[in-house]
């Protein structure tokens, strides 16, 4: 095997060459492979490596592009795509400190711990990696640069005033777009770059600004990546963004990062805020400058040994957790959450039955979601394509042919180009996967002419739309100080002579912060005298909206689609809260009232369809006495009730009352009193959300994943919370409500006089392993004692008939069975057999060691009185025999100590006490009055 050499990590800032470095390294070797963090920078290096050496020995691979000549000598690739067991003599990987990102960093955690060159490995990136790759990567050595200009932080300045040759960075797609706006009427147009776009339609802007075409660049984070521009001044539009779950604000080593794109080579750069970003604090701005930032301390990683057998154990392989102090496990990736859907759908799963159906499925899953519709609409295109792939090991032509079609459009604006381009996206991945498609170079071409084609018109409607060489209308207005006229757009966003001064969220206006004081006030006055006829337009459409329109967040807010439009309030009761609709007192007391009066309407019948069963209950006047009490109960606890807090009001129902209760759903169950309609989703995320509210708490804790039939117990959740989200606090693990009582009645169904075994029907209702079964009983008040035993073979039926078949053949009797044996030895009772002394002083072979198994005995721990899980009433067990009594020999694990698992109750309820919901309690009267 060849020897490697040590590992060198080049690292260091923006602009030290680091790229080029490796390309020039990567060159001096025969093979080698280079893995960088976006398609466009795998791009640009292609480009690069082709000028020089020509395409006939360079490959490109990224999802949407495969490029491989018959005589591959050197791999441009994204790191995802980096060929995995290729032995090239060189191999490298790009911005190496995204082993921190929370969405891929498992790719480069992987390819740091495990890609390596045969003669030279590079690992590039930020200083920040230095500590982790010294201790993960043992013998590695490590280069610094030093950036080749400086860096210097000018503050806030507005967009009005931005000097060319600047980047202005956005966050998003609608912030980037309403950015280049501006820039289109104050400055006269820019170029747009998004990691969205294809490489042809992003090249193609940049080309327009590297000309000299416009002066200026609206861009998302993607130019941090190593896109290289000719950029003077780096400003940010904003220092916080959503990082698919949750908007967060920039750390000080991302903004970096991209400030870092200002200034190429030996010319000098600046970088600040600009818009409604706040100027950034001065530690933050000197470390940029200085380029000192906290070092990664945890890389994310997900296991990388799969294991194929089933599904299940796929999942349980890529769920699989660390011990490395270093490592942290990556959340829940978007290929994850497609495996787990898809394996809850028949006709997928029912496919899964052999290893390489169960890898097939995993190599589909990994398909990007380019779209971004809805993880439900992703995993259903997956399904069909995992489906043809599964039965005739190809995607049919027809069906491949008839999507990318209906995409060959090149009409429509910005917008419907993006989607088509996003969609073309998916079958030019799936056209590139070897084997899927037959004729593949065919419909790799045809699916890069589509997207050229699209590519091609987005950037014309890009030019279009932000490169106008007029200057503001509003500009010259504002300074002749002639009358503004303001306009609305559709999409919320107010114009004054085309110049836009801020939006329209939902019922609520918020400014321009760029506005200076002394336009602010004559902005203002115009832009709400122009919103007095949208106001009232856009009420009539929300009162008008169905319902499935408006939704409610689990913070108790109440949006109109993404906007936020009010709030939940807390009302006289839990079943009535009030709302708080957000308009603004411009927009007058009229549409104030009407998008009150429709978001009442809305929550009122979101709980009369969510509670439908419970109102029933309350709302029965048939009810009388204490079952209409009791229905008053269950209806301030919105359903679920836990038993011992009304134990004694139980107790008090007759059997008339119960059954009336019954009706309605009721279940009287031995820990909870609730409605088994009522721990659905849907009811249950919305009685979170108004208990909370109706608790008073400031953040409402969330609803548990809807399935699982347990979850880790809560931490610092507030008290009842287990029960209002259908679950019991059982130690470490909390157990749904209903599956808790299904366990509970197979308890009760057992023979308690000496224990019971755990059955295996017990671990499947909980889906736990034995000992994480003995954690749940333990919570539930049990003691749990290990041990071991001896395995018994099982022998099969057919092994019996067939030992019974040879010994008719041999002229044996076939061996009695034990009631046959017990028989005989009445008659005549056997003598025992004389066995001969040479026989007898034979020694015999040597027997196998047999094989041990753990098993647990159970007992009940004896704790406080009311602390104990309530027994229902009527204590006696199946065939009317009853528990021992009160100083009897205990039960356990009897002789040998070789029983199996048995879990063993309390005393046993007294005579008078039965219970008439006992659902034995029938059968238990029937063997009394036999007695």
């Amino acid at each position: 095997m060849l020897q490697t050499r040590a590992v060198t990590a080049v690292l260091g800032p923006t602009n030290t060459g680091k790229t080029h470095y490796a390309i020039e390294r990567m060159l001096s070797h025969r093979t080698g492979v280079i893995g960088l963090p976006l398609r466009l920078l795998a791009r640009e290096v292609y480009d690069r490596i082709v000028e020089r050496i020509g395409p006939s020995v360079v490959a490109l691979i990224t999802g949407e592009e495969r490029i491989v000549p018959e005589r591959v000598k050197y791999w441009v690739c994204t790191v995802e795509a980096m060929p995995v067991g290729m032995a090239a003599d060189f191999l490298a990987v790009d911005e190496i400190q995204l082993c921190a990102d929370p969405e891929r960093g498992h790719v480069f955690t992987d390819r740091l711990l495990h890609a390596r060159g045969l003669h030279e490995t590079l690992l590039l990136g930020s200083d920040t990696m230095r500590s982790a790759i010294a201790e993960l990567v043992p013998g590695a050595q490590f280069v610094h640069r030093e950036r080749f200009s400086e860096l210097t932080y000018v503050g806030s300045k507005k967009l009005s005033r931005m000097p060319a040759r600047s980047a202005i960075v956005g966050f998003s797609v609608e912030q980037v777009y309403a950015i280049a706006e501006l820039i289109r009427r104050q400055k006269g147009g820019c170029a747009v770059v998004m990691g969205a776009l294809s490489p042809r339609t992003r090249n193609a802007q940049v080309e327009m600004y590297q000309n000299g075409e416009v002066d200026y660049l609206v861009a998302t984070d993607a130019i941090g990546m190593g896109l290289n521009l000719d950029v003077q001044h780096v400003a940010f539009s904003g220092l916080a963004k959503f990082d698919g779950r949750k908007m967060r604000h920039l750390f000080p080593a991302e903004l970096g990062q991209i400030a870092g794109r200002a200034g190429r080579y030996k010319d000098n750069g600046t970088f600040g805020v600009t818009g409604e970003a706040r100027p950034l604090d001065d530690e933050v701005a000197k470390a940029i400058m200085d380029h000192r930032f906290a070092p990664v301390r945890k890389l994310h990683w997900r296991n990388g040994r799969l294991e194929f057998g089933t599904v299940d154990r796929l999942i349980a392989s890529l769920e699989q957790r660390t011990d490395d102090e270093w490592l942290t496990r990556v959340r829940e990736s978007d290929d994850l959450a497609a495996l787990k859907a898809m394996s809850q759908m028949d006709e997928v799963y029912a496919r899964t039955r052999h290893p390489k159906s169960v890898e097939l499925l995993w190599d589909v899953c990994r398909v990007p979601d380019f779209r971004g519709i809805s993880p439900v609409e992703h995993a259903q295109l997956l399904s069909e394509i995992f489906c043809y792939l599964h039965e005739g090991g190809r995607i049919p032509p027809e069906w491949i042919g008839a999507h990318i079609r209906r995409l060959d459009r090149v009409d429509g604006d910005i917008d419907a180009l993006s989607k088509r381009l996003a969609y073309i996206r998916t079958w030019t991945y799936v056209a590139q996967r070897n084997g899927w498609v037959d004729d593949e170079s065919h419909w790799r071409e045809e699916s890069r002419a589509v997207e050229d084609r699209l590519s091609d018109a987005l950037h014309g409607a890009l030019t279009q739309r932000f490169v106008d060489r007029r200057t503001s209308v509003l500009l010259r207005r504002l300074n002749q100080k002639e009358r503004l006229v303001a306009e609305v757009n559709d999409k919320g966003e107010i114009t004054v002579e085309g110049q836009h001064i801020g939006r329209l969220d939902g019922f609520r206006f918020s400014q321009d912060a760029s506005a200076s004081a002394e336009e602010a006030k004559t902005l203002r006055a115009t832009a709400l005298a122009a919103l007095a006829p949208e106001f009232h337009l856009r009420a009539d459409r929300f009162y008008n909206a169905p319902d499935t329109e408006i939704d409610f967040t689990e913070q108790g807010g109440l949006m109109w689609g993404n906007l936020a439009v009010g709030k939940l309030v807390k009302g006289p009761e839990p079943l009535k809260p009030g709302v708080a609709a957000f308009v603004d007192d411009e927009a007058g007391a009229e549409v104030a009232e009407k998008v009150q009066r429709r978001l009442q309407h809305f929550i009122d019948r979101k709980i009369a369809a969510a509670f439908e069963p419970m109102l029933g209950l309350t709302g029965d006047e048939t009810l009388t006495g204490l079952a209409r009490g009791f229905a008053f109960q269950m209806g301030e606890a919105m359903g679920v009730l836990r038993r011992e807090a009304v134990a004694s009001d139980v107790k008090a129902l007759d059997q008339e009352a119960r059954g009336a209760l019954r009706k309605h759903g009721v279940r009287f169950g031995q820990f909870t009193i609730f409605m088994p309609l009522m721990l659905k989703p849907a009811p249950t995320r919305l009685r979170l959300v108004l208990w909370s509210l109706h608790q008073g708490f400031d953040e409402f804790p969330e609803s548990p994943p809807p399935g699982l039939v347990t979850i880790p117990t809560p931490v610092d959740a507030p008290a009842g919370y287990d029960t209002m989200a259908g679950y019991r606090i059982a130690g470490p693990r909390a157990i749904r409500i209903d599956m808790l009582e299904r366990l509970a009645d197979q308890l009760r169904a057992e023979d308690s006089r000496g224990g019971f075994e755990a059955k295996a029907d017990m671990l499947s209702i909980t889906g736990m392993t034995l000992e994480q079964f003995a954690e749940l009983m333990r919570g539930l008040g049990y003691k749990a004692e290990e041990g071991t035993r001896e395995k018994q073979r099982p022998v099969k039926v057919a092994e019996k008939d067939e030992a019974k078949a040879e010994a008719a053949r041999e002229g044996e009797a076939p061996e009695a069975s034990p009631a046959e044996a017990e028989a005989q030895a009445e008659v005549a009772p056997a003598e025992p057999e004389a066995v001969p002394a040479d026989v007898a002083a034979e020694p015999s072979e040597e027997a196998p060691a047999p094989e041990v198994e753990t098993f647990y005995t159970f007992t009940w721990a004896p704790k406080p009185r009311g602390n104990r899980p309530q027994q229902q009433e009527g204590g006696q067990r199946k065939g009317g025999k009853r528990p021992p009594r009160k100083g009897g020999k205990p039960g356990g694990a009897g002789k040998g100590g070789n029983k199996p698992a048995k879990f063993q109750s309390g005393p046993a309820p007294k005579k008078d006490r039965i219970d008439p919901d006992n659902p034995f309690a029938a059968a238990l009267m029937g063997l009394k009055s036999k007695e």
